[in-house]
Protein backbone atom coordinates (compact mmCIF):
# COMPACT_ATOMS: atom_id res chain seq x y z
CA UNK A 1 0.00 0.00 0.00
CA UNK A 2 0.81 3.26 -0.95
CA UNK A 3 1.31 5.28 2.52
CA UNK A 4 0.95 8.82 0.55
CA UNK A 5 -2.29 7.86 -0.38
CA UNK A 6 -2.95 8.83 3.48
CA UNK A 7 -2.04 12.29 3.14
CA UNK A 8 -4.90 12.83 0.16
CA UNK A 9 -8.18 15.18 0.34
CA UNK A 10 -10.02 12.03 0.73
CA UNK A 11 -8.66 10.19 3.58
CA UNK A 12 -7.78 13.59 5.32
CA UNK A 13 -11.39 14.56 5.50
CA UNK A 14 -12.01 10.62 6.18
CA UNK A 15 -9.63 11.10 9.03
CA UNK A 16 -11.31 14.25 10.16
CA UNK A 17 -14.82 13.68 10.36
CA UNK A 18 -13.85 10.53 12.34
CA UNK A 19 -11.73 12.24 14.96
CA UNK A 20 -13.22 15.26 15.51
CA UNK A 21 -16.19 17.10 13.35
CA UNK A 22 -18.21 13.84 13.37
CA UNK A 23 -17.20 12.41 15.86
CA UNK A 24 -19.14 8.89 17.24
CA UNK A 25 -20.02 10.84 20.60
CA UNK A 26 -19.36 14.17 20.91
CA UNK A 27 -20.96 14.99 17.70
CA UNK A 28 -23.59 12.23 16.84
CA UNK A 29 -24.42 11.35 20.49
CA UNK A 30 -24.44 8.04 19.94
CA UNK A 31 -22.99 4.61 21.34
CA UNK A 32 -24.13 6.31 24.83
CA UNK A 33 -25.51 3.14 26.31
CA UNK A 34 -21.49 1.48 26.55
CA UNK A 35 -20.01 4.99 26.90
CA UNK A 36 -21.37 5.43 29.87
CA UNK A 37 -21.74 1.89 31.72
CA UNK A 38 -17.92 1.21 31.15
CA UNK A 39 -16.07 4.10 31.38
CA UNK A 40 -15.84 4.11 35.13
CA UNK A 41 -12.15 3.84 34.58
CA UNK A 42 -9.87 4.84 31.33
CA UNK A 43 -8.73 1.40 31.42
CA UNK A 44 -12.28 -0.06 30.89
CA UNK A 45 -12.94 3.08 28.29
CA UNK A 46 -9.75 1.99 26.51
CA UNK A 47 -10.65 -1.78 26.53
CA UNK A 48 -13.79 -1.37 24.59
CA UNK A 49 -13.24 1.08 22.65
CA UNK A 50 -10.72 -0.79 21.09
CA UNK A 51 -12.98 -4.10 20.67
CA UNK A 52 -15.60 -1.88 19.20
CA UNK A 53 -12.71 0.08 16.75
CA UNK A 54 -11.40 -3.44 15.49
CA UNK A 55 -15.05 -5.04 14.77
CA UNK A 56 -16.22 -1.24 12.98
CA UNK A 57 -13.00 -2.12 10.75
CA UNK A 58 -13.65 -5.54 10.17
CA UNK A 59 -17.29 -4.81 9.44
CA UNK A 60 -16.26 -2.08 7.13
CA UNK A 61 -14.32 -4.04 4.90
CA UNK A 62 -16.35 -6.75 5.01
CA UNK A 63 -19.38 -4.70 3.84
CA UNK A 64 -17.31 -3.25 0.77
CA UNK A 65 -15.56 -6.73 -0.27
CA UNK A 66 -19.30 -8.21 -0.51
CA UNK A 67 -21.25 -4.75 -1.37
CA UNK A 68 -21.51 -6.02 -5.08
CA UNK A 69 -22.92 -9.69 -4.08
CA UNK A 70 -25.32 -8.91 -1.30
CA UNK A 71 -29.14 -7.65 -3.23
CA UNK A 72 -29.87 -4.00 -1.99
CA UNK A 73 -33.46 -4.80 -0.54
CA UNK A 74 -31.82 -7.59 2.07
CA UNK A 75 -28.46 -5.70 2.71
CA UNK A 76 -29.51 -4.32 6.49
CA UNK A 77 -30.10 -7.90 7.75
CA UNK A 78 -26.82 -9.24 5.92
CA UNK A 79 -24.62 -6.24 7.31
CA UNK A 80 -26.23 -7.50 10.66
CA UNK A 81 -25.05 -11.31 10.30
CA UNK A 82 -21.86 -9.87 9.51
CA UNK A 83 -21.20 -7.79 12.41
CA UNK A 84 -22.75 -10.15 14.75
CA UNK A 85 -20.09 -13.17 13.50
CA UNK A 86 -17.66 -10.53 13.88
CA UNK A 87 -18.37 -9.34 17.53
CA UNK A 88 -18.33 -13.13 18.45
CA UNK A 89 -15.17 -13.42 17.75
CA UNK A 90 -14.02 -10.60 19.57
CA UNK A 91 -16.20 -11.63 22.24
CA UNK A 92 -14.27 -15.05 22.13
CA UNK A 93 -11.05 -13.30 22.41
CA UNK A 94 -11.39 -11.21 25.17
CA UNK A 95 -12.60 -14.37 26.70
CA UNK A 96 -9.50 -16.42 25.74
CA UNK A 97 -6.53 -13.45 26.36
CA UNK A 98 -8.22 -10.88 27.99
CA UNK A 99 -10.49 -13.07 30.95
CA UNK A 100 -10.46 -10.14 33.20
CA UNK A 101 -11.72 -7.18 31.41
CA UNK A 102 -14.37 -9.63 29.32
CA UNK A 103 -15.69 -9.90 32.85
CA UNK A 104 -15.93 -6.26 33.54
CA UNK A 105 -17.23 -5.42 30.12
CA UNK A 106 -19.40 -8.57 30.26
CA UNK A 107 -22.83 -7.61 28.57
CA UNK A 108 -21.49 -5.15 26.33
CA UNK A 109 -19.62 -6.72 24.18
CA UNK A 110 -21.97 -8.67 22.61
CA UNK A 111 -24.28 -5.77 22.70
CA UNK A 112 -21.87 -4.16 20.63
CA UNK A 113 -23.80 -6.09 17.99
CA UNK A 114 -26.91 -3.14 18.28
CA UNK A 115 -24.59 0.09 17.99
CA UNK A 116 -26.00 1.92 15.69
CA UNK A 117 -22.93 3.56 14.55
CA UNK A 118 -21.57 0.43 13.46
CA UNK A 119 -24.54 -0.29 10.71
CA UNK A 120 -24.50 3.24 10.19
CA UNK A 121 -21.07 3.29 8.78
CA UNK A 122 -21.62 0.16 7.19
CA UNK A 123 -24.45 1.61 5.47
CA UNK A 124 -23.76 4.85 4.98
CA UNK A 125 -20.35 4.74 3.44
CA UNK A 126 -18.62 1.18 3.21
CA UNK A 127 -21.40 -0.51 1.20
CA UNK A 128 -21.17 2.37 -1.41
CA UNK A 129 -16.67 2.61 -1.05
CA UNK A 130 -13.96 0.43 -1.97
CA UNK A 131 -12.30 -1.25 0.56
CA UNK A 132 -9.43 0.43 1.54
CA UNK A 133 -11.24 3.91 1.99
CA UNK A 134 -13.74 1.62 4.01
CA UNK A 135 -11.52 0.36 6.65
CA UNK A 136 -9.88 3.71 7.00
CA UNK A 137 -13.40 5.23 7.75
CA UNK A 138 -13.85 2.48 10.48
CA UNK A 139 -10.39 2.70 12.22
CA UNK A 140 -10.94 6.26 12.05
CA UNK A 141 -14.23 6.17 13.64
CA UNK A 142 -13.13 3.87 16.06
CA UNK A 143 -10.38 5.65 17.04
CA UNK A 144 -12.77 8.74 17.52
CA UNK A 145 -15.23 6.64 19.76
CA UNK A 146 -12.06 5.29 21.56
CA UNK A 147 -10.74 8.62 22.66
CA UNK A 148 -13.49 9.37 23.87
CA UNK A 149 -14.09 6.67 26.25
CA UNK A 150 -10.85 7.09 27.51
CA UNK A 151 -11.19 10.57 28.37
CA UNK A 152 -14.25 10.21 29.69
CA UNK A 153 -12.86 7.61 31.58
CA UNK A 154 -10.06 9.15 32.87
CA UNK A 155 -11.99 12.20 34.12
CA UNK A 156 -14.50 9.95 36.18
CA UNK A 157 -11.68 7.96 37.10
CA UNK A 158 -8.99 11.07 38.40
CA UNK A 159 -12.21 12.77 40.48
CA UNK A 160 -13.82 9.52 42.02
CA UNK A 161 -10.25 7.41 42.71
CA UNK A 162 -7.42 10.31 41.97
CA UNK A 163 -5.70 7.80 39.87
CA UNK A 164 -5.42 6.93 35.92
CA UNK A 165 -5.66 3.73 34.21
CA UNK A 166 -5.46 1.73 37.45
CA UNK A 167 -5.64 -2.50 37.29
CA UNK A 168 -4.29 -1.69 33.67
CA UNK A 169 -2.42 -4.45 34.08
CA UNK A 170 -5.15 -7.11 35.48
CA UNK A 171 -7.36 -6.06 32.67
CA UNK A 172 -4.95 -5.70 29.37
CA UNK A 173 -1.98 -7.45 30.62
CA UNK A 174 1.19 -6.76 32.06
CA UNK A 175 2.44 -4.85 28.55
CA UNK A 176 0.20 -2.10 29.90
CA UNK A 177 1.55 -1.92 33.65
CA UNK A 178 3.50 1.16 32.40
CA UNK A 179 0.06 3.13 32.53
CA UNK A 180 -1.10 3.16 36.06
CA UNK A 181 -0.79 5.86 37.73
CA UNK A 182 -1.78 7.29 41.64
CA UNK A 183 -2.81 11.58 40.73
CA UNK A 184 -3.51 12.24 44.08
CA UNK A 185 -2.31 9.78 46.63
CA UNK A 186 -4.28 9.52 50.04
CA UNK A 187 -7.51 10.59 47.57
CA UNK A 188 -10.81 10.28 49.74
CA UNK A 189 -12.42 9.78 46.49
CA UNK A 190 -16.01 11.29 44.94
CA UNK A 191 -18.19 8.96 44.88
CA UNK A 192 -20.97 10.80 42.43
CA UNK A 193 -18.39 10.77 39.24
CA UNK A 194 -18.06 6.42 39.62
CA UNK A 195 -21.61 6.17 39.29
CA UNK A 196 -23.99 6.99 35.83
CA UNK A 197 -24.72 10.71 37.20
CA UNK A 198 -21.08 11.72 36.90
CA UNK A 199 -21.15 9.75 33.33
CA UNK A 200 -23.35 12.04 32.49
CA UNK A 201 -22.19 15.28 34.07
CA UNK A 202 -18.54 14.86 32.62
CA UNK A 203 -19.91 13.94 29.33
CA UNK A 204 -22.12 17.13 29.05
CA UNK A 205 -18.38 18.79 29.87
CA UNK A 206 -17.24 17.51 26.93
CA UNK A 207 -19.83 18.02 24.17
CA UNK A 208 -19.90 21.50 26.03
CA UNK A 209 -16.07 22.18 25.25
CA UNK A 210 -16.25 20.46 21.96
CA UNK A 211 -19.01 22.88 20.82
CA UNK A 212 -17.16 25.62 21.96
CA UNK A 213 -13.89 25.34 20.14
CA UNK A 214 -15.83 24.30 17.21
CA UNK A 215 -17.62 28.20 17.35
CA UNK A 216 -14.27 29.35 18.04
CA UNK A 217 -12.64 27.54 14.96
CA UNK A 218 -15.78 29.17 12.87
CA UNK A 219 -15.51 32.79 14.14
CA UNK A 220 -11.44 32.92 13.23
CA UNK A 221 -11.18 35.34 10.02
CA UNK A 222 -10.88 33.05 6.40
CA UNK A 223 -6.99 33.77 5.16
CA UNK A 224 -6.57 36.06 2.71
CA UNK A 225 -5.82 35.00 -0.66
CA UNK A 226 -4.90 37.18 -3.14
CA UNK A 227 -6.24 36.39 -7.16
CA UNK A 228 -3.31 34.56 -9.11
CA UNK A 229 -4.23 37.33 -12.07
CA UNK A 230 -3.48 40.56 -9.55
CA UNK A 231 -0.16 38.30 -8.26
CA UNK A 232 0.43 38.49 -12.25
CA UNK A 233 -0.40 42.02 -12.34
CA UNK A 234 2.06 42.72 -9.70
CA UNK A 235 4.92 41.26 -10.96
CA UNK A 236 4.88 42.94 -14.13
CA UNK A 237 4.90 46.21 -12.78
CA UNK A 238 7.80 45.32 -10.89
CA UNK A 239 9.77 43.81 -14.12
CA UNK A 240 9.09 47.18 -15.37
Amino acid sequence: MNLSILFSEQYRKIARDGLWDNNVVLTQNLALCPLLAVTGTATNGLGMGLATMAVMVASNAAVSVSRHLIPAEIRIPIFVLLIAALVTLVDIFLNAWMHELHKVLGLFIPLIVTNCVILGRAEAFASKQPVMPSMWDGLMMGVGFTGAMVVLGAMREISSAGTLFANASVLLGEGFRFLETVLIPEYKGFLLMALPPGGFIMLGFMVALKRLLDRRIAARPAPLIQPAAEIADEDAVAAE
